[in-house]
């Protein structure tokens, strides 16, 4: 089964046509002002429009730790396809957003090491908490972004999450390394920002092209 991509961060059209062409299943909007990734609702839609009139790719709206209001804005400005919530959100409030907004969530977690995944499963319910969780670098304290960093983790922390859940992978994966990620974890989506910059917040569309090609690719574990 081909791995699924999703290209986080977009906040152009080029990044955007280069995700859309090369054949990406996902974009992300960031919606997180410390982020130089960050959109206003305006940015937003108008990249949504595009994504709606090409073909099976879904947006992303990713928020930390949002409010309901804001949640509520979002939808009703961008209506993305789905909800990334990559805060601190406990389950109860997951479940509450899931239940109230009615749109699939992946719920990222921070991870360190494989004692970091099986209290993670907890947030997995789908239809009802997290439809995805989605696996990242647990990052510095004193960093600003809790995603983003171009940090990895081991991957081994995930030996044998395939044959239980699917679930997607994020954190230091680029287009050199996403083909060994995937074969190593058998991860459902593979999930890329920083890795498809040259700069912070400024994808490059000639590294988004070439990540999808070998995330396309690639063989997932057996």
């Amino acid at each position: 089964m081909t791995t699924a991509v999703k290209i986080c961060g977009i906040n152009n059209r080029s990044s955007l046509d280069a995700a859309l062409t090369g054949g990406a299943d996902f974009v992300g909007l960031v919606f997180f002002a410390k982020s130089p990734r960050h959109l206003s609702l305006a940015e937003a839609q108008a990249l949504r429009e595009v994504v709606s009139g090409q073909g099976l790719c879904r947006t992303v709206a990713l928020v930390v730790d949002a409010a309901d209001d804001a949640l509520a804005e979002i939808i009703a400005t961008v209506d993305p396809d789905c909800l990334q919530l990559h805060g601190h959100e406990t389950v109860d409030r997951v479940a509450h957003i899931r239940t109230m907004f009615r749109k699939p969530i992946l719920k990222a977690v921070p991870v360190t090491s494989a004692t970091d995944v099986e209290p993670a499963l907890r947030y997995y319910a789908p239809g009802q908490v997290a439809d995805i969780l989605l696996f990242d670098a647990k990052p510095d304290p004193s960093a600003l972004l809790p995603g983003g960093n171009g940090l990895a983790f081991d991957w081994h922390a995930l030996d044998g999450l395939a044959a239980r859940i699917p679930f997607a992978l994020a954190g230091g994966l680029t287009p050199a390394n996403v083909a060994q990620a995937i074969a190593l974890t058998g991860a459902s989506i593979v999930d890329v920002s920083s890795g498809v910059e040259s700069a912070p917040g400024v994808k490059n569309p000639a590294l988004i092209r070439r990540f999808l090609h070998n995330a396309k690719a690639a063989k997932q574990a057996s």
